[in-house]
């Protein structure tokens, strides 16, 4: 147990690191006070500047703060899988229907604990869409997870 609630924190921290900019790529004050400035610890303070107090969310909210809520959210970095060396795992527990990696990928991706048996199931099921070829990408294997979450009634709730 402890294995699994520790994939799922690891799964779950490392989605929103590389997070294009929710609210734009000029939101919050953290951002207008070290405009132009680049690097690690210039970024680090301003995320922090934007989080502890809360105008990231208030400009989002009212559009201010060089804030919009207009463009759609991006993603840029490796798909969680690849990040957490899983894609071997999830593809072992698919095959069966249950097993740690796919519970804590279930977890990961926000799935209510009375839904994790249907996703272990769906995914079992499609255990050949999912994993079309044995040298298909973590980038591949999260898209196809996804649009076979968006075929299933019950499931399609959590992928939009």
């Amino acid at each position: 147990m402890k294995r699994v609630l520790m994939a799922a924190v690891m799964l779950g921290a490392s989605m929103p690191v590389f997070a294009t900019a929710p609210g734009g790529p000029g939101c919050g004050w953290g951002n207008m006070l070290f405009e132009g400035q680049s690097g690690l610890p210039i970024h680090l303070v301003a995320t922090i500047v934007n989080g502890t107090s809360g105008n990231k969310t208030f400009g989002m909210t009212s559009g201010t703060n060089g804030c919009s809520t207009s463009g759609a959210l991006a993603y840029d970095g490796e798909s969680m899988l690849a990040m957490n060396g899983m894609v071997e795992e999830v593809a072992q527990d698919m095959a069966t229907g249950e097993g740690d990696a796919l519970t804590a990928l279930s977890v990961s991706m926000g799935i209510a604990e009375q839904d994790r048996a249907r996703f272990q199931q769906v995914m079992h099921e499609n255990f050949a869409t999912v994993f079309p070829s044995d040298d298909v990408t973590a980038a591949d294997v999260m898209n196809n997870i996804v649009t076979v979450m968006k075929q299933d009634r019950e499931l399609a709730t959590y992928v939009g």
